[in-house]
């Protein structure tokens, strides 16, 4: 079934038996925002519709953060918008964003391992994540052999929630984080990313 069709997060543990969990393990990274885009942020929340859709959310709210940050990592990585992640009937779809190891053939190629899953959703943070653990699984599947820990993360442009996957064990981030604390939100997402960078670094030294 598609991910959009799982509707609550129990439902996916219990269809592929993985174990959820609760902790804080996410760490904050100090990130620079620069002075343009904390105004152009600040600009839109005040100014224009940012959350009357989850493309408006993806757009105006998630993807800019995401992409400065990955700017820092982009040798490394590429950020892939509504790409199509498959791996059987019951796990298929279009995440909002995934961050994929960059191909050494080239920017144009889908190429695992996939790191991080990115659901919008506007209200409903049961169902994102429903939706977002079952793609983790199924990037974690692709993976195959690649034993690496898929971080996603749920938003819905102003509240920021983060999860890991590791084997078959989910764990949520108790603590959320939100656009209006910039610096830590920024902090936040550098440090998944910084993790994704030592995965990597690892896998290629293997």
């Amino acid at each position: 079934m598609p991910f959009n069709d799982y509707k609550t997060i129990g439902e996916v543990v219990k269809a592929f038996q993985v174990i959820y969990t609760e902790a804080n393990f996410i760490g904050e990274v100090e990130f620079h925002i620069s002075d343009y885009l904390r105004e152009d942020l600040e600009t839109m929340m005040h100014d224009g519709v940012v959350d009357n859709s989850e493309f408006a959310i993806c757009e105006n709210l998630i993807y800019p953060v995401i992409k400065e940050v990955w700017k820092t990592y982009k040798s490394k990585f590429i950020i892939w918008s509504h790409q199509s992640l498959n791996y059987d009937e019951k796990l298929s779809g279009f995440p909002e964003y995934i961050l994929a190891r960059r191909s050494p053939l080239g920017k144009v190629v889908f190429d695992k391992p996939y790191f991080i899953l990115v659901e919008a959703k506007q209200d409903n943070f049961e169902t994102g994540w429903a939706q977002c653990l079952a793609e983790m699984i199924a990037a974690q599947r692709l993976n195959g052999e690649v034993e690496i820990i898929i971080f996603g993360i749920v938003s819905n442009g102003a509240t920021w929630q983060f999860g890991k996957l590791e084997a078959n064990v989910f764990t949520r981030n108790i603590l959320p984080y939100n656009i209006y604390e910039l610096q830590k939100l920024f902090a936040a997402v550098n440090f998944v990313f910084q993790q994704c960078e030592l995965q990597l670094n690892t896998l290629v030294a293997a």
